[in-house]
């Protein structure tokens, strides 16, 4: 009933609905049912939905935070792009950091891209394989620019560092070689040495 709910409102958008979209954003428990919200939101007009949206990010609650950034990443309008803060590409919450990851790839202006790069570098080795190649895959996104946050990585002293930055890389070069199979080779890289 939820998921008709909100695909009627995206088929038929009504600026009536915005607010309501949004804060059924932050308490829906069910992952299609704020799919097809974000969908719905996407359907309104960007000048509507995306101050709203940047407002949520200064929510208490997690999932209005992260279902926020989802939808601005979506909506790609870069007028949002102030809104990624440090704070939230570093916050202690999984989802909600992903989901800056993500958005700060989809929003970034040309020319801030180095920066970015250095703050995502920043949360290597964090979490397990399946946030890692989260960031991994968000790094990749903004493509060779990465190299020297990446490649200064690479020297750190925690081991989990190293071998994220190095499967990071190998990941850039060869998206179809997989993050397991590129942490491994991280990980006899790192123990090993670039020499063999």
């Amino acid at each position: 009933m939820r998921v008709r709910a909100a695909l009627a409102v995206g088929t038929a958008p009504d600026p009536a609905y915005v607010d309501r979209l949004i804060e059924r954003c932050a308490v829906e428990p069910d992952f299609y049912v704020r799919e097809m919200l974000t969908w719905a939101l996407i359907r309104h007009p960007a000048d509507l939905t995306v101050p709203r949206l940047v407002a949520e990010l200064r929510s208490d609650r997690s999932q209005a935070r992260s279902q926020a950034l989802h939808t601005l990443s979506k909506i790609g309008d870069r007028a949002a792009w102030p809104a990624i803060t440090p704070e939230l590409l570093a916050c202690a919450d999984d989802e909600v950091a992903r989901a800056a990851w993500r958005a700060a790839v989809a929003l970034v202006p040309e020319g801030a891209e180095p920066e970015l790069a250095r703050r995502l570098v920043s949360q290597l080795g964090r979490g397990d394989r399946e946030l890692q190649l989260s960031l991994s895959r968000a790094l990749a996104g903004l493509g060779e620019t990465i190299l020297p946050a990446v490649r200064a990585a690479q020297a750190a002293g925690d081991a989990r560092v190293r071998r994220h930055a190095l499967a990071t890389e190998r990941l850039l070069h060869d998206p179809d070689a997989g993050f397991e199979l590129a942490i491994n080779e991280a990980k006899r890289v790192d123990a090993l040495g670039p020499q063999h």
